[in-house]
């Protein structure tokens, strides 16, 4: 199964005096223990100038502690011929993703991947019309929300990291600014449920100087079934959130609800800076991949609760503008 052939670079189209921001950026987690992989390609294009890329690569390892972090910018952007993005030289110090494939070299590390998806697109906006409006200045989708990796990825001064098939997402996102505050949440490798799989987003954002409440967008895929979770209309959507992790409640279609715990392990989240298109002074954003997951389904599809656990085998990131989260953040600037 390939990815949705409606996925497609933004930045080509934004206008010269228009600022923007776009990524493109996969995840792969091993199944037995806590070891992921995190590579994002990134454009920022500031009002009135030319976009520049940049390629982020993160390997968490809880066995080795603190994340290796690496990132590299280039002015060589484009849209290759068969994929979504290159940043840079892929040959040599790049990256180049697109349907089914990925590889880069960043720093450190390099990377041959191939992807397979395993479920069609989604759209985490509810109505494809809010793709082409102004509002809101973020939009998300993961054109495989489900996917399986397999290929290599090396690191100096240690030994190869194989991937066989292991489980992930492609996501893409873009749009004028970042949310004040945000929230992302993936999870694959639920006990007794191998096929299983969530992607939420939550965000604040503001308007006329005031801090909008959360709103929440996204799905749970559960014994072959897309449950939809969140919206603008959406009641009784409850966020406690911290750098360590948050606890969630979030409402679904069909009067459920989707209880979330999603726990970092001391000392594995990865801290990086990201850029406004304006200039701005930017957020501050921290990123755990083998965070672990505790899901509660009231009722389940058959009328029934229903929990699912993974040790390890959540994305949990937070979007900030403090920062005195106490998180180390890469030294890496836009």
């Amino acid at each position: 199964m390939g990815t949705s052939a409606s996925t497609t670079a933004i930045f080509p189209r934004a206008r010269r005096r228009s600022g923007m921001y776009e990524s493109f950026y996969l995840r792969a987690v091993c199944p037995r223990e806590p070891l992921g992989v995190w590579i994002r390609h990134t454009v920022q294009k500031p009002p009135g100038r030319r976009a520049h890329g940049s390629l982020w690569c993160t390997v968490f390892d809880a066995a080795r502690g603190a994340p290796f972090q690496h990132k590299l910018t280039s002015e060589r952007l484009h849209v290759p011929d068969g994929g979504w993005i290159e940043v840079g030289d892929a040959e040599d110090q790049g990256g180049w993703f697109g349907p089914g494939a990925a590889r880069g070299a960043c720093g450190e590390a390099a990377w041959s991947l191939r992807s397979q998806t395993l479920e069609p697109e989604l759209h985490h906006l509810p109505r494809d019309w809010l793709y082409r409006a102004p509002l809101p200045r973020t939009k998300l989708t993961s054109p495989a929300p489900s996917a399986a990796f397999s290929g290599r990825v090396s690191l100096a001064g240690r030994s190869d990291i194989e991937l066989d098939s292991w489980r992930g997402m492609i996501g893409h996102n873009w749009g004028a600014e970042h949310a004040e505050r945000w929230i992302w949440l993936h999870g694959v490798g639920f006990d007794g449920a191998p096929e299983a799989w969530l992607d939420v987003a939550l965000g604040r954002v503001m308007l006329a100087g005031r801090l909008t409440p959360w709103v929440a967008n996204g799905a749970l895929s559960l014994d072959g079934r897309r449950i939809g979770l969140g919206g603008l209309g959406a009641r009784g959507l409850q966020v406690n959130e911290g750098v360590d992790g948050c606890t969630l409640r979030l409402p679904g279609e069909g009067g459920v609800a989707l209880h979330v715990r999603a726990s970092v392990p001391a000392g594995t989240a990865a801290g990086w800076r990201y850029g406004d298109p304006d200039g701005a002074n930017g957020h501050d954003v921290v990123n755990c991949s083998i965070a672990g997951l505790e899901l509660e389904l009231e009722p389940g599809p058959a009328g029934e609760s229903r929990a699912l656990h993974s040790e390890h085998g959540g994305v949990y990131e937070l979007g900030m503008r403090e920062r005195d989260h106490g998180v180390p953040i890469a030294p890496f600037a836009d």
